[in-house]
């Protein structure tokens, strides 16, 4: 059987991964031309997705890169009141730990063979047991032979169309990302004000979410809630200037607590517009021979930490099921859609609420009253 896998993100290599285990080859095609040609985002919390990564054999070196201090958490409203700390015992159970998407991505990597993951290789289209590629490369030649093609190629998914027409839809989100380097030699008042984890301030329609990376950065993302696509070219922030761009930050920001805007004014020139879109909850399609989707590719939904996880369980589960039908791959994608559909679903569902949560104009209160029930 020829499985050909588009996308080496953490569901694609996942698959890939727990298909090695089980004895089945399958190969990876990736559009970046090698795994360092882009950052990899921040810190992700990998709760259920601890399953996926026992299937794949790594929960022990997963736990070996994880940062369990990482579960921290402070909850702020923007005058500066604290509503909640809570701060991780070290002998406390790695239920949440943080991770760098990186680092992640990268003990995924270095699980495979090394003539897994095709680098450099973008899809164009499928059929008739053939996979195309923009740039003309493959195994042999412009195209691959496949007997089941899946789709791990992220939000903007071009193996989605196969299955369905669904498209991501903007949410009324849009994101500044920026961040503060080497944050506790640079400025070690606001590495102590941030803590190790997680520092969280909302109110107003916005948030301000600043995390802890490995590598000492403190990724820092400013969110505009109820704003449309257009919301970055009316925004009146100059992506091409960071000087200008924090200052415009900040102007957005009245009434903050001066804590905050030194938050902003410590950030490096990295300024990254990110405009939030979802899939329609609960999607599904009917099942079709030699085709399916994992990841955000099948199920894209608000950044509330479910992502990734289920993410890596999209890949565990179907390679699961494919190695339980080696000779029935049509029955063995039915049985992973069912299961996926129903728990993607849930999670989608989770994270639909999360951010209506963070929509209303009592934001913080009502988080604190989710995190501390009763």
């Amino acid at each position: 059987m020829k499985i050909a896998i588009i996308g080496a993100g953490l569901g694609g290599l996942a698959l890939a991964r727990v298909l090695h285990v089980n004895g089945i080859d399958a190969v990876v095609y990736e559009r970046e031309p090698s795994r360092d040609a882009r950052g990899q985002g921040g810190m992700l919390d990998i709760h259920s997705g601890q399953r996926a990564l026992q299937e794949a054999g790594l929960l022990d070196q997963f736990f070996a890169n994880a940062r369990g201090e990482g579960q921290d958490m402070r909850l702020l409203e923007p005058d500066g009141t604290l509503l909640l700390q809570e701060d991780t015992p070290d002998d406390a159970p790695l239920l949440r730990p943080e991770i760098d998407r990186a680092d992640l991505r990268a003990l995924l990597l270095d699980s495979l063979p090394g003539d897994a993951v095709r680098w450099g290789h973008a899809y164009e289209s499928a059929g008739d047991g053939l996979v195309h590629f923009v740039d003309g490369r493959s195994a042999d030649g412009s195209s691959a032979a496949y007997d089941l093609l899946v789709g791990a190629d992220g939000a903007q998914s071009r193996v989605r169309p196969l299955l369905t027409d669904a498209r991501p839809a903007h949410i009324g989100k849009n994101v500044v990302e920026i961040g503060i380097p080497d944050i506790d030699r640079t400025y070690p008042d606001l590495a102590a004000m941030v803590g190790r984890g997680t520092y969280w301030v909302l109110g107003g329609g916005i948030s301000l979410a600043a995390q802890r990376n490995g590598d000492g950065r403190v990724r820092i993302g400013v969110s505009f809630y109820h704003t449309g696509e257009d919301w970055f070219a009316t925004s009146g922030i100059p992506f091409d200037d960071p000087a200008t761009a924090r200052a415009r930050l900040i102007e957005l920001l009245p009434g903050w607590h001066p804590r905050f805007i030194a938050l902003i004014e410590a950030c490096d020139d990295l300024v990254v517009p990110r405009s939030i879109a979802t899939l329609p909850v609960g999607l599904t399609w009917p099942s079709k021979p030699g085709v399916t989707l994992v990841g955000d590719a099948a199920h894209l939904m608000p950044p509330t930490g479910q992502g990734a996880n289920m993410a890596l369980l999209d890949g565990a589960e179907l390679g699961l099921a494919l190695a339980k039908h080696p000779d029935d791959f049509p029955a063995a994608v039915k049985e992973y859609e069912v299961e996926m559909f129903e728990r993607a679903g849930a999670a989608a569902r989770m994270s639909a609420d999360m951010h209506e949560m963070l929509m209303s104009p009592d934001a913080a209160q009502r988080l604190l009253a989710f995190f501390q029930p009763g």
